[in-house]
């Protein structure tokens, strides 16, 4: 009876004295009458749902708890989740480290010295190694490569290939200190919206096993690349975007789902000042026969046209019919904006702003369709025929894969 008798005013009196400790007396049982029954009442069906929520929505530890039928009583918190799923996948999240030798000419010894860092994943334990997943940019050139656990242990790794255009590579070290690989998922199943975690090493070892949370921004994204520098894209990858903050270092890193599973390797960002939070991941479903291909190869041999070629829906509509004079029903496709001398396709006949709308008898509405054909249907030597527009009317031909140059 502290609380009320705090904040009581004493009365001159008697009689208005007794009224108000009978009805102070009454309050206090019926709280505690309330008290008593209030979890039957809530886990009987006799009120509404909504007000049944409204009752069992908080209590001291932030948590969210409501109660979908009688009895049952789930529990949801999001943020222990996602601490949850960073503490197991961490370890399977390395740093890599590029080391190239330079060389003194006057003293005739080499000197070591680290290029860059990056990050990796480990996805799998085979006969006493441990095989990770990187990218490309972050061990090209490098003499020697380090892998850096998330406990800082330095192990030294061995590039067993590396790929340009897929901006992938797998390395491979003794697995004795490694703990924990990652669990491959799905990034068919990725919905734009969903949560997205990623974790690296941004700007070298100093920041390593970094979380950055945010959400997929958007799938199938193609990204012009030009290696060589010449101006003109020579290849367009296929990425996942997203919010989460992707910096120098996170490079190779996991891009995972709430479940902890691998969805993307954290590849790039967009670079302007104007720009923030576009980042881009490579799908882990484009990346898994790459790697495949690199464990068992060293390398990828891809199929080649001879053609650099984009998505229709990239090019306003009023060109559709004025450049391209494609016919009305005629709503998707890709169309060729060079073609390379003496390619598969120079011979076939293709030629400059022909529009592909097939391949194989299969209908091709943009230029991630086209690639998924030629790269996981197709081997270097088949056949392709092509089913394509050039000035309104419709032509076929047939294609001699050779291999990528």
């Amino acid at each position: 009876m502290g609380y009320f008798d705090d904040d009581y005013q004493p009365s001159r009196k008697p009689k208005n004295r007794q009224w108000m400790v009978s009805v102070l007396a009454g309050i206090v049982i019926g709280v505690i009458v309330v008290l008593v029954a209030l979890p039957t009442i809530l886990n009987s069906n006799l009120l509404p749902q909504a007000w049944t929520e409204q009752f069992s929505t908080a209590n001291g530890d932030g948590e969210i708890s409501r109660s979908p039928g009688a009895g049952e009583f789930m529990n949801v918190d999001i943020s222990t989740q996602i601490t949850e799923v960073v503490e197991n996948v961490a370890p399977a999240v390395v740093g890599v480290i590029n080391i190239q030798h330079q060389g003194n000419f006057w003293e005739q010894q080499e000197n070591q010295q680290e290029a860059g860092t990056g990050s990796g994943v480990i996805y799998k334990k085979n006969n006493g190694y441990a095989y990770v997943i990187t990218n490309h940019h972050v061990i090209e050139g490098a003499d020697e490569v380090e892998v850096v656990l998330s406990d800082g242990t330095h192990i030294s790794a061995e590039v067993i290939g590396s790929d340009l255009f897929s901006d992938l590579a797998v390395l491979r070290m003794d697995e004795k200190m490694v703990k924990q690989i990652i669990e491959m998922g799905s990034s068919a199943n990725v919905k734009v919206g969903e949560p997205a975690i990623a974790i690296g090493n941004p700007l070298g070892m100093m920041f390593s096993g970094s979380v950055t949370q945010g959400v997929i921004s958007g799938k199938q994204r193609t990204i012009p690349q030009d290696f060589n520098q010449d101006g003109r894209p020579d290849w367009q990858a296929e990425v996942i975007q997203t919010d989460a903050a992707i910096n120098p270092g996170n490079s190779g890193g996991a891009l995972i789902n709430l479940s902890g599973q691998l969805i993307g390797i954290n590849s790039m960002k967009i670079n302007q000042a104007t720009v923030e939070g576009i980042g881009f991941a490579i799908p882990v479903d484009s990346a898994k026969p790459i790697i495949d291909e690199l464990e068992q190869s060293g390398k990828v041999t891809r199929p080649y046209m001879g053609v650099e070629i984009y998505s229709l829906e990239e090019i306003p509509q009023t060109e559709w019919d004025e450049s391209l004079k494609l016919p009305k029903d005629v709503d998707s496709g890709v169309y060729i904006w060079s073609v390379e001398s003496r390619s598969p396709a120079d011979k076939a006949g293709l030629d400059r702003l022909d529009v592909i709308t097939a391949i194989d008898g299969k209908e091709v509405n943009n230029i991630i369709e086209l690639r998924k054909i030629l790269y996981h249907e197709k081997e270097v030597g088949d056949n392709l025929k092509v089913t394509f527009y050039r000035d309104g009317k419709q032509h076929e031909t047939t294609i001699k894969l050779s291999e990528q140059r």
